[in-house]
């Protein structure tokens, strides 16, 4: 009888090879690779399966009527913001975060809201026992009986356990990465195990119009732990975001296909579990100092939503050879750009001090619209002099030292001028012809905003 054939695969990237080594050669990681099975499950040989004859099917015209797809809204407000809307009909959406982050406890909320509203949802488990999510609904307040229970990991059960009753309008599984198929040989949480797992859950969707939730562990880089296909099967992907020291969580969207990207809705854990955060930049804003130097308030953009966040800067004289340079909540290449666009083309010298620069409240930024408010922070703590309280700041900045206009400043301003703001220090063709309550600043490079700033203006 002949030897089975083995394979490795890298259980960071998914790369398959035929022989083990210390390091992957695809991604680089160490001690990733896994030996499995090649003759069968995922990736098996083409003589392991008897090939079959396909059937055809029925193609329609691109050109037919567009119809809305439906969707279950949950009644969490935040959570049906960040999925478009609400829950597809037969789609799957995976979401990711750190472990405590509030991931099943959102999970269970929403279970208990749809419940609320006459739908019924299945919560499986495989991490927890039936009694242990009893507790924490008991403890949530979500004890609804419309809500299906089960502690399993075998993929068959699950899929038969849902096909035994009518298709419910959400499905739960938590995680995907306890889940294991008898389509492969291998433990699970590997890549072959989640993939196929996914696989057979997402298909089960599609064909009922149920919609599937896949919650996903993440690795100590903070990405969904498993094969990076499983985000490509999945309509959805969501991060749970927040920072230990802080009450309050971010939901971020980074794909639907039905709705928005870079969507975010703010929760804030208590002891009930999570409550929604209606108007996040008030909690961004509640423990400012406005009369401290290095402190500027970004209009930010997240999906459809202004943010309003502060961004604090300390420049302390240095006494190492090479100064700090330490960043929460934003780019560090961005900021190193931001530093020598102020040293080349401003005349800010800042190459003999210690720069820290903190997003308030744990709030992470990614777009470049932030830069004119990080190089106002700046000057402003090395110039000891505090901003205008009642200011906000927003704007690309080039390597030139141009001041470059950024999209939605209309809304910008129309958030900040809600809060309370009265000025606004942006680039030239921001507002284009708009009107707004504001006073209105602009500049056409970075040079006269560091000149206002220093100048006490």
């Amino acid at each position: 009888m002949a030897r089975p054939r083995s394979q490795f695969v890298c259980q960071n990237c998914g790369s398959v090879t035929g022989r083990w080594a210390g390091r992957c050669e695809a991604c680089g990681e160490w001690n990733t690779l896994v030996e499995e099975n090649a003759g069968s499950g995922i990736g098996a040989a083409p003589a392991a399966r008897t090939a079959r004859r396909g059937t055809p099917v029925k193609l329609v015209p691109l050109s037919g009527e567009i119809e809305e797809a439906p969707r279950v809204a949950c009644g969490i407000g935040e959570l049906d913001r960040v999925t478009g809307g609400g829950f597809v009909r037969g789609s799957a959406v995976l979401i990711g975060g750190d472990p405590g982050i509030g991931k099943s406890t959102l999970l269970t909320q929403a279970a208990a809201a749809l419940a609320r509203k006459g739908h019924r949802v299945v919560y499986v488990s495989g991490e927890e026992a039936v009694a242990q999510i009893r507790l924490r609904a008991r403890r949530l307040d979500a004890v609804e009986p419309l809500v299906g229970l089960a502690a399993e990991t075998s993929v068959e059960n699950v899929v038969a356990t849902l096909e035994a009753g009518p298709p419910p309008a959400l499905v739960i599984i938590d995680s995907i990465q306890t889940m294991w198929t008898e389509l492969a040989d291998s433990a699970p949480g590997t890549v072959t195990q989640v993939r196929a797992s996914a696989q057979a859950l997402i298909r089960y969707a599609k064909k009922t119009g149920s919609s599937a939730v896949l919650v996903g562990h993440v690795t100590k880089e903070g990405q969904i732990a498993g094969p990076r296909v499983v985000e490509h099967m999945v309509d959805a992907v969501l991060y749970f975001e927040g920072e230990g020291g802080h009450h309050f969580r971010i939901l971020r969207t980074v794909k639907n296909r039905f709705g928005p990207t870079d969507e975010i809705g703010v929760f804030e854990m208590s002891d009930a579990g999570l409550r929604e955060v209606a108007n996040p930049s008030e909690l961004f804003l509640s423990d400012r100092n406005a009369s401290a130097p290095g402190a500027a308030v970004f209009a930010a953009i997240e999906g459809t939503r202004p943010v309003l966040v502060e961004i604090q800067a300390l420049v302390a004289p240095s006494a190492l050879a090479t100064p700090r340079r330490a960043v929460v909540g934003w780019d560090n290449a961005r900021l190193s750009m931001v530093l020598a666009v102020l040293e080349a083309r401003c005349g800010v010298r800042l190459g003999a001090h210690d720069v820290y620069l903190n997003v308030a409240g744990g709030y992470r930024i990614a777009e470049p619209a932030a830069d004119m408010a990080v190089a106002a922070a700046l000057v402003s703590s090395l110039a000891g002099r505090a901003l205008s309280p009642d200011s906000v700041f927003f704007g690309e900045v080039s390597l030139s030292g141009a001041a470059r206009p950024v999209a939605h400043a209309g809304q910008r301003l129309k958030e900040a001028e809600k809060l309370g703001f009265a000025r606004a220090r942006i680039p030239k063709g921001c507002l284009d012809g708009q009107k707004t309550g504001l006073a209105v600043t602009e500049f056409s490079d970075l040079a006269e905003l560091v000149a206002a700033i220093a100048g006490g203006g």
